[in-house]
Order: C-alpha cells, then sequence, then structure tokens
C-alpha cells in the first residue's frame, strides 16, 4: 500500500480523535493514556474476528438476504466488535487514576473505537484501494466512532454509579454501553449488507443523522463537563467537591480542578502546558 492510501486510511480516525480530545475540557486526559487506549482498540480486534469466525459457522442465516444481512450484522459484526471493544476499553481504563470526569467515559470510548477502526481500516483500504479509503473515510470510520461516543456516555455513568455504590444504575448503565452500540451498528451494516438502491440510501440518511446526534451529545457532555466530577477518591461527591475548587487556564480556557487550601500554587495547564499562579 502507497504512503498516500496509508494516510487517507489513518487521518479520518486520527482527525475524530482530536475532535473530541479538544472537547475535553476539564482535566484533559494524558497523551499516554490515549494512545495506550488506540492500541488496545486495535488489539480488541483479534478476539472480534475470532468470534466472527465462530458465529459465522454457528449463527448466520442463509435462508434469504434479509435474514443474512441481519444475522451477520447484529449477531456477527455488532456484538461481537462491540463486547470486543468494551472488554478492552475495561481493561483499559477502568482503574485509571485520571477517570473523574464524565467526558473522560466519552473520550476512552472513542480512542478504543478509532484502534479498532484504524486497523480495520488499513487492512480494508490496501485491499480496496482508493474509493475505499474515501468511502470508508466518512461511513464506516465514523460508524464506530459514534459507537464509541454512546458507549462511553454510559461508560461514564458506569463509573458514577460505581463510585457512589449504586449496582443497581451500574448494571443498568453497563447494558446502555454494550446494546446502544451494538444497535447503532447493526442498523448500519444491515443496510450495508443488503447493498440496494433503498438500503443505500437508508444507510446514509442513517449515517446522517448519527452525525448530528453523536455531536450534539459530545458538545452538551462537554459543555456540562466541568461540574460533572466523580471525585473517586470519595464515595461522598459531595464533600470531595467541596474539598476542591474549579479554575480555568487564561491561555486556552481549559477547566482544572485543584485541592481547596492550597494557598499560592504554581499550576500547568494539562491542554496548552501553560504555567500561572493560582490560589485554591
Amino acid at each position: 500500500m502507497s504512503s498516500q492510501l496509508m494516510m487517507l486510511a489513518i487521518v479520518p480516525g486520527l482527525l475524530i480523535i482530536l475532535y473530541v480530545y479538544r472537547k475535553d475540557k476539564v482535566e484533559k486526559e494524558p497523551r499516554r493514556l490515549i494512545v495506550k487506549l488506540l492500541i488496545f482498540g486495535a488489539l480488541s480486534c483479534i478476539p472480534a474476528v475470532i468470534a466472527e469466525m465462530y458465529v459465522d459457522d454457528h449463527f448466520i442465516s442463509y435462508d434469504s438476504q434479509l435474514s443474512w444481512a441481519l444475522s451477520n450484522a447484529f449477531i456477527c459484526a455488532a456484538l461481537c466488535e462491540e463486547l470486543s471493544k468494551f472488554a478492552l476499553l475495561y481493561l483499559g481504563s477502568w482503574r485509571n487514576r485520571n477517570f473523574d470526569y464524565r467526558f473522560d467515559g466519552i473520550v476512552y470510548g472513542v480512542s478504543v473505537a478509532v484502534g479498532f477502526a484504524l486497523l480495520e481500516n488499513i487492512l480494508y483500504v490496501a485491499d480496496g484501494g482508493l474509493e475505499t479509503a474515501l468511502v470508508r473515510a466518512v461511513l464506516a470510520v465514523p460508524l464506530h466512532a459514534f459507537c464509541g461516543v454512546f458507549m462511553g456516555i454510559f461508560y461514564g455513568a458506569m463509573m458514577k454509579h460505581h463510585i457512589d455504590g449504586n449496582t443497581g444504575g451500574k448494571m443498568k448503565c453497563l447494558a446502555g454501553a454494550l446494546l446502544v452500540p451494538i444497535m447503532i451498528h447493526g442498523i448500519y451494516d444491515t443496510f450495508a449488507f443488503m447493498g440496494d438502491g433503498i438500503s443505500t440510501i437508508l444507510l446514509l440518511a442513517f449515517v446522517a443523522l448519527m452525525y448530528i446526534v453523536a455531536i450534539r451529545y459530545v458538545n452538551k457532555f462537554s459543555r456540562e463537563d466541568w461540574n460533572a466530577g466523580f471525585y473517586r477518591l470519595s464515595r461522598d461527591n459531595s464533600d470531595a467537591a467541596n474539598s476542591s475548587i474549579i479554575i480555568q487556564c487564561p491561555a486556552c480556557g481549559c477547566y482544572l480542578r485543584l485541592p481547596s487550601g492550597a494557598g499560592k500554587v504554581i499550576v500547568t495547564c494539562t491542554r496548552c502546558r501553560n504555567k500561572f499562579e493560582s490560589f485554591s
């Protein structure tokens, strides 16, 4: 594969990561963690492929085009891939001390999803060439990111319930973190596998809708994140919140959390690395 095709295979996913990363306004996640989750996402392709091979041999229906498309989309592709991505997301981030704000779940979910999409995209583009690269750049790669957004929304809420000791809420969010991405992925693949004119129109309309919905949710959770900390050092959010203050970097506007009562401190912004004095 030429270097130009390799760039076309990689750049769409990296642009998505950059967009979501810039939307993380409070205590931006370490870049090493983002790279780690990208790698974990790529590694999630391995169990996904193994599971898909087994499911294809035992559970896919070939009675009609529709039954094949539905079973292949939901059971083989969506179920196996989203379960694999969630497993690697959990392994790579659940116990990480940086997971302390709601939007972090979206950053982590999208990072793993894009890691999966990058490896998959390289393989498809190597086989299909320029046309495949261009089509997948606006359809398949964003599809994985959409799934990552909604997986991350529920994953963040799952951590909140875990810290609060709400097992029922945690289990509901676990179900949402799996079922919603599976539904999005399954609907997309069903239209793609059908391959006729009407299905193609429905596919494009569905992707356009998902662009709108996913971007709105990313913007909404980004705006609200400064007041949505988990404060994981304490099960009592109010006590932990009272022991912290939120400040804003004067250079880039990033929100940062400081322990209260520390007095005069030198703060280094996690986004732009600007150093400035503050009081807490």
